[in-house]
């Protein structure tokens, strides 16, 4: 069988402070274990090579955690091992995710030299106010600041993180707030409404968050916002300028298969009997620099039939455009009629909508997405 396209995410799990609202696996440290822990991410790929299956890896995603924290040549050490150890595409897509401290913004130029394509800044917020609340170490100024470094440094692909209904945010304050991030002229936006999760600060101690009605009216007068300047949403928070999308998510977003080192980082593998595998690392960073070859990996499983359809659509709903019913066939091995039981109702009450192009989301459904995928979970 043809096998799905392949990516590699890495996670390298330390902040500076961990935000309120943060449920990532991120730990605070003041000194980082550089190059124990790139010699850690690359033993852990030597076991994981068989996985590729002679696949080029299309897209490497370097997340965290803050990995703008490494020092540049770390970065170029860790990518250059990667190279030599696995095949990779020729017009290959790496993103980093950076926050907008002044020291590591110094640092963009350098990790462009290093082969980094594509920059992923986790600014939040321009407005000084809500940056507080949210805990951030920067302010606008410097996030401003940090925009422009990346744009001298050469990053033509450049995303922002934007966060909206935030503690005390108004209607016009997160308007006012896009309409900031956009006179900065991203390449893409990930523009997602704050949600308090379980273990974080904020959910122990809850703040104060806008009502319903705030929040419908963020998202409409957003998104029109974000169309009126030319950005296509292309999923549920991703809006990007044509030719822009991230590569790598969209892998994820199509049930595509994506290595994963590092730890606690999550990968999926489809064998060549159409067998998929989830499997995740050695959460806490000090197992996992402690595990040596072979210990990496601390748990598998197998997806069963009955897991297939709810896992397809947890990812393939949330993009706008949907999926096509051979895409489904070809990643799950399943006959798209079995998804009539679930479909059919959905459609009759406005929240999917079937095609001959296929599947997809209504701008209903879209609102209501969650209980939308529910909904296929057996």
């Amino acid at each position: 069988m043809q096998l799905p396209p392949l990516g590699l995410y890495i996670h390298l799990p330390w902040c500076e402070r961990k935000c309120p609202y943060c449920d990532f696996n991120s730990h605070e440290a003041q000194q980082l274990p550089e190059v124990a822990y790139v010699d850690a991410l690359l033993a852990d790929l030597e076991g994981d090579l068989h996985l590729a299956d002679e696949r080029a890896v299309q897209t490497l995603f370097i997340g965290g955690g803050t990995p703008s924290l490494f020092r540049a040549e770390t970065i170029g050490r860790l990518i250059a091992g990667i190279r030599a150890r696995l095949e990779l595409a020729a017009e290959l897509e790496i993103t980093l995710e950076a926050n907008p401290g002044s020291a590591e913004a110094e640092k963009f130029q350098d990790f462009r030299a290093q082969g980094v394509n594509r920059l992923s800044l986790g600014i939040q917020s321009l407005n000084d106010s809500s940056l507080q609340a949210l805990g951030r170490i920067h302010d606008g100024t410097r996030a401003r600041a940090a925009i422009d470094m990346a744009r001298r440094a050469g990053f033509e692909s450049l995303n922002l993180d934007l966060m909206h209904g935030l503690p005390g945010q108004t209607t016009a304050m997160a308007l006012t707030d896009m309409k900031a991030a956009l006179a900065c002229e991203p390449t893409h936006l990930s523009w997602y409404q704050l949600t308090v999760e379980p273990n974080t600060v904020f959910h122990k101690r809850p703040p104060v968050l806008p009502t319903e009605n705030s929040l419908e009216a963020m998202q409409d007068k957003g998104e029109r916002l974000l169309a009126d300047a030319g950005y296509r949403q292309y999923e549920v928070s991703a809006y990007s300028r044509p030719g822009f999308e991230c590569r790598h998510n969209l892998n994820y977003w199509s049930f595509g298969d994506y290595l994963a080192i590092g730890a606690g980082a999550h990968g999926k593998i489809t064998d060549r009997r159409g067998h998929i595998v989830r499997y995740h690392k050695t959460r806490r960073p000090e197992d996992y620099l402690a595990a040596g070859a072979g210990a990496f990996t601390a748990g598998t499983r197998t997806l069963a039939r009955e897991d297939l359809i709810g896992e397809f659509m947890l990812n393939a709903l949330r993009l706008n455009r949907g999926f096509s019913t051979g895409l489904f066939e070809h990643r799950t091995g399943l006959d798209v009629r079995t998804l009539q039981p679930q479909l059919q109702p959905l459609c009759d009450r406005g929240l999917l909508e079937q095609d001959i192009d296929g599947i997809r989301a209504t701008p209903l459904g879209r609102r209501f997405l969650d209980s939308v995928i529910a909904e296929f979970f057996a």
